[in-house]
């Protein structure tokens, strides 16, 4: 039995607002039996629908996947919401630190992380482990096989990045203190 286009995209809609984060064409094909190309073509419409209505949601590729999330128009609503619910911890100035070292420099060594900020990072590593920020990515091959760490999919989401190629460029942080 052939499911229609409309029921598609209804499949789609329901997998993506259940979803606790972005969906892979992978696990939507896993999850509906359709083809990874009619999924993307699928979402492709589901994204323009989105943006076009205008509404209060849109549907766009982040960290690796398809999610849905508040239009950037609306979220002085969704702020006031956030602001209502108990905070989620901050992030330190020396967590933001050593994320951004990691984020640009991955894969790296503690003591290489160490060696660029001049300090002692076991609590900053712990705490960045801890919120799923940074990983374990493998070991250096190097005397005493030093762990190496890389930043993680909840990274990306966290910083509203489909993949690392939307970290800022050298250039882009000079220009803004120049203007």
């Amino acid at each position: 039995m052939e499911i229609s286009v409309s029921t598609q995209k209804a499949m789609m809609e329901a997998l993506l607002f259940a979803s606790s984060g972005p969906l892979r064409v992978k696990d939507l094909k896993e999850l509906t039996g359709l083809p990874e190309n009619e999924i993307e073509d699928l979402l492709d419409d589901l994204k323009e629908e989105y943006r076009q209505r205008g509404g209060g949601v849109l549907i766009t590729q982040l960290a690796g996947g398809y999610m849905m999330h508040t239009n950037p128009d609306c979220s002085g609503w969704a702020r006031k919401l956030k602001a209502s619910e108990p905070a989620r911890a901050k992030m330190s100035q020396a967590s933001l630190e050593s994320l951004a070292i990691i984020a640009y420099k991955q894969p790296i060594t503690k003591a290489e992380l160490e060696a660029l900020r001049g300090v002692n990072s076991d609590g900053v590593m712990k705490a960045l482990l801890d919120r799923r920020l940074i990983r374990i990515v493998g070991r250096k091959e190097a005397p005493g096989k030093p762990l190496l760490y890389g930043t993680t999919q909840e990274f990306l989401l966290h910083f509203g990045l489909k993949d690392l190629t939307g970290l800022p460029t050298l250039k882009e942080f000079q220009r803004e203190d120049v203007v």
